[in-house]
This record gives C-alpha cells, structure tokens and sequence, in this order.
C-alpha cells in the first residue's frame, strides 16, 4: 500500500480510502465492523465517513454510520492508527430536514454542533479531516449540470467559514478541513480566503472522479496542483456501474442500483457504451475491470486517495487489490482512446 502526504499536512493517508456511506442502509454494524478489520490489516489507514451518512439519507438511519465507527474504535483501541475523515452536511431543505431544520449552514453555530454531534457518535475527541460535504451556494454538484444565477443569494462567507473552523482546530477538535464537491471557483475563493486572514487552508478536495467522470481534470487538477490541495476521488467505480455487473440491463439483486433505480446518473446511453468499452478493454488485457478503473485513479498525479466502498468483504478485497496493480502503457493509451470517443458520459 502507497501513502501519501495530504496536501500541506503532516497527515499520511493510504492510497486507498474506505468510505463508509452504506453502513446503516446497506451494511449492519458487524459488517461494518468487519469491513473496517479487513481494511486496517491490509494496509488502509484512512476512514472517510459523514454525518448524513448513510445513504440514502433517512431520519430514522441518520448518524448510524458514524455510531458505527465509534463502537468499532472502542472495541478495538486503535484510534491512534486511523485517519478519521468526517463531513458536515450543507443546506438542504427540500431533501434532508432532520439535519438542523434542513437549513445548516458553514457558520460557527452550525458547524459546531455539526462538529459535537459527529464527535459523540464517533466516540472520539477529534477528527483528522473535517470536510464540508457540499456548497452552501447554489452550484454544480451531486451530477447537476449547466449553471443558473440566483439572484441576491446569500451564502456564509469564506472567511466566516475559516474563522469558525480555526476556532475548532484551536480546541483541537480537528485537526485539518477539507472541501468536498467543490468547484474551482470555491476551491480558490477559500484558498484565498485563508492566505490573507492567516486561518485554516482547506487541505483536500473530495469529488467525483472516474473513466466516466473526469471532469475533476477541467480546472480543479490544476488548482489541486499547484494550491497543494489533492483530490480524494469518490464513485471511482461510478456506483459500480464500471465493474460492468449492470451492462445489457442486469439488475443484480441487492446491488445498490437495483434497490434504489434513481441513482442512475451513470446509467445513461453513453455511459453504458463507454463502459462496455472499458469493460472490453480490461478483459482483453486479462484484467479485473473494478481493478483496471480504480488502478487509473490511483495512478493521478494531483489525487491523495481513492475512497472505495463494498457492501460485503470479497468486495473490498477485491477494491483494494486495486493498489497493487500497474497499467500498462498500451492499456493506458487505450483508455484514453476511448475518453476520446466519450470524453464525458456522465455528471
């Protein structure tokens, strides 16, 4: 397993990260217990988890994949060898109103309690990375495309923001913070934010990254660069879509998409087309196709880590085994023959 420095932090992550967001829904705490001792002794020491969590989000599931860490780090002692990332959720209210009244903000009441709640359930006295999990303002995130001005929106400042993460990471409640499907615009504007106040520089940036969503690579690979704020790449498998168990209308039972058909957004026409062209291409280099997509995000040169998720222990062995694997110039020259062909199937 490679390890990594996070951006300008003294945290070193493994190249692989074991996100966590179907504890709860889809995984119970054993599973979940056995998931995180699989991980541990194979090498993964980065844990990336969120107070909506899991997903969907539902009241009567909300915080459980936190609870879940917490009493597998009291059981086993081992705080001390994990990188425990968590996420505060943004406003929603249309979608997610048990969180504060669906109207959290990035402002110092919000982020506090936010910050507490997740420390209670995760039976810990600080976190490693504190991540806001998405803009407060209106943007493109979660596969929404084009962009719409909204007129007088109001949205916490990037300063207030930093002010009341440094006041957090001064109690030592955190240790870093990090950005999550963030744009360019924002990434800057917190970078910029931090430089001239002298507070808190965002340490990461977790977005969507995959053969059918590299988008990541217009504008923010750079910033990730040459700002030192890597990426930590999530849906690297596009909700499994690239292990090619959803190709010609299979619907495996109990997979994630076959329970909850709306994730579709790696579904469409051209997705399915650039998988299967994917998935052709890994079998004839004799490849897993889950091994040959994750090896090329763990190859980027602006990415920190990969976060894959498995819903049972084959599963991950298998995404982790990603780690170990180096493609071959002639199937890295293919795969970029057919980003050509379907530069972006997907959101």
């Amino acid at each position: 397993m490679e390890y990594r420095t996070l951006g300008r932090t003294d945290l070193e992550v493994s190249n692989i990260c074991l996100g966590t967001m179907t504890w709860g829904e889809q995984n119970t705490e054993a599973e979940a217990h056995a998931q995180l001792d699989y991980a541990l002794d194979h090498g993964v020491n980065f844990v990336d988890a969120a107070e909506l969590y899991p997903i969907p989000p539902r009241a009567e599931t909300y915080g459980l994949t936190e609870t879940y860490i917490g009493s597998w780090l009291a059981r086993r002692g081992n705080r001390d060898r994990v990188v425990l990332a968590t996420k505060a959720a943004g406003p929603g209210p249309d979608w997610i109103p048990h969180i504060r009244g669906g109207h959290s903000r990035y402002d110092a009441g919000n982020l506090r309690q936010a910050l507490e709640d997740s420390l209670r359930r995760l039976g810990t006295d600080y976190v490693d990375l504190y991540q806001l999990h998405w803009p407060e303002r209106s943007t493109n995130f979660f596969g929404s495309l084009g962009y719409e001005v909204v007129a007088d929106e109001a949205f916490t400042p990037f300063a207030e923001t930093l002010q009341a993460l440094d006041t957090l990471v001064k109690e030592g409640k955190i240790r870093h913070f990090g950005l999550s499907n963030e744009s360019a615009w924002g990434a800057m504007g917190f970078i910029h934010a931090a430089t001239a106040g002298g507070l808190p520089r965002p340490a990461s940036i977790q977005n969507p990254y995959s053969l059918l969503n590299r988008s990541f690579e217009v504008g923010l690979a750079e910033v990730a660069h040459r700002e030192d704020v890597p990426l930590l790449a999530y849906s690297p498998l596009g909700f499994g879509v690239l292990t090619g168990k959803y190709l010609d209308g299979a619907r495996p039972p109990g997979a994630r998409i076959s329970r909850w058909p709306a994730y579709a957004r790696y579904l469409g026409d051209e997705s399915v087309a650039a998988t299967r062209a994917y998935v052709d291409l890994a079998r004839r280099h004799g490849l897993d196709p889950a091994h040959m997509a994750l090896a090329y995000v763990n190859s980027r040169p602006f990415l920190a880590s990969t976060i894959i998720g498995a819903t049972d222990v084959d599963q991950l062995a298998v995404n982790i085994g990603s780690a170990d694997v180096t493609l071959p110039a002639a199937v890295l020259e293919d795969i970029e023959a057919i980003h050509k062909r379907h530069p972006y199937p997907a959101p």
